[in-house]
């Protein structure tokens, strides 16, 4: 079996293999790399949080508003796909250094768009460039790493789906609340000059690769560039638009579907496809895959409490900050130990997986006791359970879907991942909020029935906001049973799918 080593795309050039010893600047390049994909997560999370302000700054509607996260995420997905052929094409740090630098220019200028056109562009843009990043920083860390370090590579990739995403309500609230909404934007400049400067100096320069342009699948970015945009689009505004009711989200969908059938038969016969399907015979790479719904369970760990009291309680990012800090914050100490674990010839990653996902369906077990009189210290125990659990769940798939892999499949890897992984947050959060949707409405008939069967219990002031924070109540408790069934549901698949995997060098 080959080891994780093995995923290292060597159709990026040929530079040989790392040396044993870590190099200081490769170091400070896969940093770099790493700044910039928290980065680029962030910038996205608080603008989504952040909405509302830069809506009413800039004079723009709630379907305006849709358009500016639905166009940005679809654009963000679409990029992750085909950024591993770009690396290997026209070389990772150039590519790194581009992509970087179009991000942080693209940012300056979306606060300064004249009209609401102009501004979507310039957003759906920094979306391509942000979404390149992902995929070169996992193909950094296998790469350059040494392997006794490249389960600490991966945990910092790891942070992109675990600190990255609990960051985006504090910095929004830091941002907005105490400078300005133009810095939800523009806090982005200094963080991507670091970055650059760190890639430039410390990632080997690799030459060009223009004759892969001889065998460049056209046919497959002409047919899954839209597919990816026109899924992402119709999952970001499906809740928004009662689904299949109505004929947009039916057109985006169905011709998304469609499209991704032929993007697949096409590339099953291209010689060098963006995607290999022969990859998914790799019983960890598939269920690595499968398992990224994993991310519906983190996204809904965030967004459940942090609903529920801006919705119940009234709170503004800033009073809801402390309580994603409690989680985030610690994943910068939790990840590296659970990567040391992982590195003991002895552990069994799947195992740790398991852990993890039992630990996260305990921790929604515990918040589905909410009740309307819930406040942000209550969630403590909800969110410190998850500080070990989301690397656990998180760090064995990557362990996972890098190992057991021939060297020139390594950048096809790296787009399945990633893509997966971009897309399936996506899905999750669609899926999540026409849950709520049903549950509300759910709710919502039952307590009106009740009170009209018992008028008593309509008696007595703020009968609307009282029967509005029960709902919310309900609906979250069963937010949380859904989730926690879902952890669940993937642990059976743990002893059925994955082979067995060491870590790339054991400790002793």
């Amino acid at each position: 079996m080959s080891t994780p080593a093995a995923a290292v795309p060597a159709a990026a050039g040929p530079r040989p293999a790392a040396a044993p010893g870590l190099d200081r600047r490769v170091l400070v390049g896969l940093c770099g790399v790493l700044l910039a994909v928290l980065v680029s997560g962030f910038n996205e999370n608080i603008t989504k949080v952040a909405l509302a302000d830069i809506r009413g700054a800039m004079g723009f509607s709630v379907d305006d508003g849709s358009w500016i996260v639905a166009l940005y995420s679809a654009m963000s997905v679409s990029a992750m796909a085909f950024a591993p052929w770009c690396a290997a094409t026209f070389s990772l740090r150039r590519f790194a250094l581009a992509m970087i630098g179009g991000f942080m220019v693209l940012g300056v200028l979306c606060p300064l768009a004249p009209n609401l056109q102009v501004f979507l562009l310039l957003r759906a843009l920094q979306g391509l460039c942000g979404g390149a990043l992902p995929p070169l920083l996992m193909s950094v860390a296998l790469r350059f790493l040494p392997p006794g370090i490249k389960l600490y590579g991966l945990a910092g990739y790891a942070l992109t789906a675990t600190f990255g995403p609990s960051m985006g309500t504090p910095l929004a609230a830091f941002w907005v609340e105490q400078v300005g909404w133009h810095w939800a934007f523009w806090q982005i400049v200094p963080y991507c000059l670091a970055a650059m400067a760190m890639v430039s100096w410390g990632l080997p320069q690799d030459p060009l690769r223009l004759e892969r342009f001889a065998q460049f699948d056209g046919v497959g970015l002409a047919l899954g560039l839209p597919a990816l945009v026109l899924l992402v689009l119709g999952l970001v505004q499906g809740p928004r638009l009662n689904w299949f009711d109505s004929p947009m989200i039916t057109l985006m969908i169905g011709g998304g579907a469609g499209l991704m059938v032929l993007f697949m038969i096409n590339e099953w016969f291209h010689p060098l496809p963006f995607f290999k399907l022969q990859l998914l015979a790799n019983r960890n790479l598939s269920y690595s895959l499968v398992t990224l719904g994993v991310l519906f369970v983190l996204l809904a760990v965030i967004s459940i409490p942090s609903g529920f009291l801006a919705s119940v309680q009234g709170y503004r990012p800033l009073q809801t900050a402390p309580m994603l800090l409690w989680v985030a914050l610690p994943q910068v100490i939790a990840l590296p130990l659970v990567a040391a674990l992982l590195n003991i010839r002895a552990v069994d990653c799947r195992w740790v997986q398991a852990t993890g996902l039992a630990m996260l369906a305990l921790a929604c077990w515990l918040g589905s006791h909410l009740d309307v009189a819930w406040i942000r210290d209550n969630f403590l125990w909800v969110q410190l359970l998850q500080v070990f659990a989301q690397p656990m769940a998180v760090l064995p798939l990557l362990m996972l879907a890098t190992g057991g892999l021939a060297p020139q499949d390594g950048p096809f890897a790296s787009a399945w991942f990633n893509t997966v992984k971009g897309f399936a947050a996506v899905l999750a959060s669609g899926v999540l909020d026409a849950v709520a949707q049903g549950r509300r409405h759910f709710h919502s008939t039952v307590l009106v029935d009740r009170l009209g069967e018992q008028p008593w219990l309509a008696e007595g002031p703020q009968l609307g906001a009282r029967l509005h924070a029960q709902v919310q109540a309900l609906t979250s408790a069963d937010l949380y049973w859904v989730v926690a069934l879902v952890a669940l549901a993937f642990i059976p698949l743990i002893a059925w799918m994955p082979t067995r995997i060491h870590p790339p060098r054991a400790v002793a």
